[in-house]
C-alpha cells in the first residue's frame, strides 16, 4: 500500500481534458512517424551474420518512436575544427536545413558568426561594442549566453549578460529588433516549433513569452527560486527549464498559466533539452545525467558521475555536465563536460535506462552541443573556460567549433522511396 501511495505521489496531476488532448496528439504523432519513417523490410533469407537495420520500431514507447539508431565511433581525423573566436564559444545553433551554424563567444567586443557546414567558411561576422551602445551598432556589448533559431530558419534570437534579446534575419545577419524586459542575464532561448513564438529564461528567475513576428511582449511566468540556466521547447505550447541551484526542472503550460515541478539532481541543474513531446534530459554540476518523463516527478533514469571524477585540490569531484543534446524523436543523446570527451548515450528499455555508447575525444569545456536535424553530424562549441564563469582554464584547449560526423549504418532501400537510405 505504501508503494502504491508513493507511486501516486510521483504521478503528475492531469485533468481528463489534458489527458484526452495528450493521447490524441500522441496518436497523430504515431501515425506520422509510421507514415514517414517506416523501416525497410529485412531481406529474405538474411542469416545470423546479416547487419542489423539502423532503425527498429519499439511498440509500446510513446508515439512508437524510432529507436536503435546505429552510430559508429567517428574517425578523429574527420572531425572538422572551425577557428575564428578568440575566446571560449558559449552557444551555437544549426539552421533547420543543416547548412549553416551560428555561434557566439565570450569575446569582449562580442562576435556572432555564421558558418557554412559543407565548406567550413565563415560567411558573416557581427562585431560588438561597448556597453550601452547597442542601439548605435549591430552587435551585443556583453557575453552572449544563448541562441535560438525558428523552425522555418527565418529568425535568429540571441540573449546576453546585459539583459537584452536581439532578433536577427538569419539569412542576412541583419538585426531586426531588441527585446528588453528581463532584469538579469538572459540564459535560455527557444522558438516554439512551427511558430514565431519565442520563450526566454533569465537569471532573474522568470520565463517570458514573445511574439517575434509582431515584435511584441506577451507574458511573464514566475516560479523558480534561483537563476534559470537553460530552456527548451517543441511544438506544444509549453517549455521546460533548468532551475540551477533551486534543484528543480519545470514544465510550463503557457495557456493554463501553470507549471509542473520535477526534482532528482543533487547539484545545480545547468542544461536541459526535450527529446520528444514526452521525454527530456538534463545535466547538473554534480555530474549526474537525468532522463525524465513529463508525467513523472522523479527521473526515469539517472546516471551519476556520467563523465567520471577529477582531482580538484586533493578532493575527488565529479566532472560537471555542461551541455546536453538529443537527436529529436530518437533514443540518441550526447553530453559534454571538461573531462576530455563528448559521450554518446542511448535511452534504453522504453526511456527507463541510460546506456553509454561511446566517447569522442575533445579537449576543453564543451559549452554547447547540437545534433543536425538529419542526425548525420554533431556540433560542439569548445572553450578554454566554462561558459558561465572562470573557475578553471584548460590552456591546451582551442576555442573553436567542432563538427563531428556520425556514421550511420545504411538500410536497404524501401519500395516506397528507392533513393532513400
Amino acid at each position: 500500500g505504501r508503494r502504491r501511495r508513493e507511486a501516486a505521489d510521483e504521478e503528475v496531476e492531469e485533468t481528463p481534458q489534458e489527458k484526452k488532448l495528450r493521447l490524441a496528439k500522441q496518436y497523430l504523432e504515431e501515425l506520422r512517424q509510421l507514415g514517414e519513417s517506416r523501416p525497410a523490410p529485412a531481406p529474405r533469407g538474411a542469416g545470423p551474420g546479416a547487419e542489423p537495420e539502423p532503425h527498429a520500431l519499439v511498440l509500446g514507447s510513446p508515439a512508437h518512436i524510432l529507436l536503435f539508431l546505429q552510430v559508429r565511433p567517428p574517425d578523429p581525423a574527420r572531425i572538422r575544427v572551425l577557428r575564428g573566436h578568440q575566446l571560449p564559444v558559449t552557444c551555437l545553433v544549426i539552421s533547420p536545413d543543416d547548412r549553416f551554424i551560428f555561434s557566439s563567444s565570450k569575446d569582449g567586443s562580442l562576435i556572432k558568426c555564421k558558418w557554412e557546414v559543407d565548406s567550413g567558411k565563415r560567411l558573416c561576422v557581427v562585431p560588438g561594442g561597448k556597453k550601452g551602445t547597442e542601439e548605435r551598432h549591430m552587435g551585443h556589448a556583453s557575453h552572449v549566453l544563448c541562441m535560438a533559431i525558428s523552425s522555418d530558419g527565418k529568425y535568429l534570437a540571441t540573449g546576453d549578460r546585459n539583459k537584452l534579446i536581439m532578433i536577427w534575419d538569419a539569412a542576412t545577419c541583419k538585426r531586426l529588433h531588441i527585446f528588453t524586459g528581463h532584469r538579469d542575464a538572459v540564459s535560455g532561448l527557444s522558438f516554439r516549433k512551427g511558430t514565431h513564438q519565442l520563450y526566454s529564461a533569465s537569471h532573474d528567475r522568470c520565463v517570458k513569452v514573445w511574439d517575434v513576428a509582431e515584435n511584441a511582449y506577451v507574458e511573464t511566468l514566475f516560479g523558480h527560486q534561483d537563476v534559470i540556466t537553460g530552456l527548451d521547447s517543441l511544438s506544444r505550447e509549453c517549455c521546460v527549464t533548468a532551475g540551477g541551484r533551486d534543484g528543480t526542472v519545470r514544465l510550463w503550460k503557457i495557456p493554463e498559466e501553470s507549471q509542473l515541478v520535477f526534482s532528482g539532481h543533487q547539484g545545480s541543474i545547468d542544461c536541459i533539452q526535450l527529446i520528444n513531446e514526452e521525454h527530456m534530459v538534463s545535466g547538473a554540476d554534480d555530474g549526474s545525467l537525468a532522463l525524465w518523463g513529463l508525467t513523472k516527478k522523479k527521473p526515469l533514469a539517472l546516471a551519476r558521475q556520467a563523465h567520471g571524477e577529477q582531482d580538484s585540490q586533493g578532493l575527488q569531484q565529479p566532472y560537471w555536465i555542461s551541455a546536453v543534446a538529443a537527436l529529436r524523436n530518437s533514443d540518441l543523446l550526447a553530453t559534454g563536460s571538461h573531462s576530455g570527451s563528448v559521450k554518446l548515450w542511448k535511452c534504453g528499455e522504453g526511456f527507463r535506462k541510460l546506456e553509454h555508447l561511446l566517447d569522442i575525444p575533445l579537449v576543453g569545456f564543451v559549452n554547447s552541443l547540437k545534433f543536425s536535424a538529419a542526425g548525420d553530424f554533431l556540433v560542439a562549441g569548445i572553450g578554454q573556460e566554462h561558459r558561465l564563469g572562470r573557475w578553471w582554464r584548460i590552456k591546451e584547449a582551442k576555442n573553436s567549433i567542432c563538427i563531428i560526423p556520425l556514421k550511420q549504418k545504411a538500410a536497404a532501400p524501401s519500395p516506397e522511396s528507392p533513393g532513400s537510405s
